[in-house]
């Protein structure tokens, strides 16, 4: 491996070890990750927690401190995809996106991007679009809705993701594509409505051939979550 640091995506033996070390006590563990890019973790079924809490910054042991012993309620959310093994993903050197990031890759995560939790939890319902059909020429906002109901014991944030995906697309498209997300602050028991706009813009895809952006007609699937795995509501419209 030329020019790089690391050959694959786990963390390094000596803290894998240690990691074993530490969990075969039988003591709570809560594995806190301090790393720049994604990691794969064969040791992830031996911890009941895991905080990943990147580069934090000299505020950073603060701000873990209040999250682990509940002072705040997490709300984060992952910027990329973590992998379950090396071999899941393309050699480095390819350039291809095939089979890389939530947009591509096909097979099952470790954590999805868009994944993270709370002290609480949050129900989805009622997803509903404005219209059902659209001209492909319109330059009209399509709306796109859904109620979030904060349903635990405590006040918290979640945030909401949208991902739209071709149904009947004639050339290759990614798996799914986020196309909007939203922060949400609700109180225990409390429910928003929240609003998503789409134009016909964020379906278009870049044409090789014209050198151009191409809006192509036929059905689309809006899928709305807390992550591009966690689906919670689903609706359709059509470009015509």
């Amino acid at each position: 491996f030329h020019g790089g640091d690391r050959t694959d995506i786990t963390l390094p033996e000596p803290q894998r070890r240690l990691l074993r070390a530490v969990a075969s006590l039988g003591k709570p563990v809560i594995l806190v990750l301090l790393n720049g890019s994604a990691l794969a973790l064969p040791e992830i079924s031996m911890v009941p927690a895991v905080v990943e809490a990147w580069y934090p910054g000299q505020a950073g042991g603060t701000a873990l401190a209040e999250i682990l012993f509940g002072d705040v309620n997490p709300s984060g959310r992952l910027p990329v995809t973590f992998y379950k093994d090396t071999r899941d993903i393309p050699p480095f050197a390819e350039y291809s996106m095939e089979g890389r990031t939530y947009r591509y890759f096909r097979g099952e995560p470790l954590f999805p991007f868009g994944h993270g939790l709370s002290y609480t939890s949050f129900a989805y319902a009622n997803a509903q679009v404005s219209r059902m059909r659209i001209p492909s020429s319109s330059q009209d906002t399509l709306w796109v809705s859904v109620d979030i109901t904060n349903r635990g014991e405590r006040d918290g944030e979640e945030v909401a993701q949208l991902y739209v995906r071709a149904l009947e697309s004639s050339v290759a498209r990614p798996v799914k594509e986020l196309r909007g997300f939203q922060r949400v602050s609700l109180k225990k028991g409390e429910t928003s409505t929240l609003r998503f706009g789409l134009q016909t813009k964020d379906v278009a895809y870049f044409d090789p051939g014209s050198h151009d952006w191409t809006v192509e007609k036929g059905e689309y699937e809006v899928e709305i979550g807390a992550s591009s795995v966690d689906i919670r509501e689903r609706t359709r419209f059509r470009i015509e």
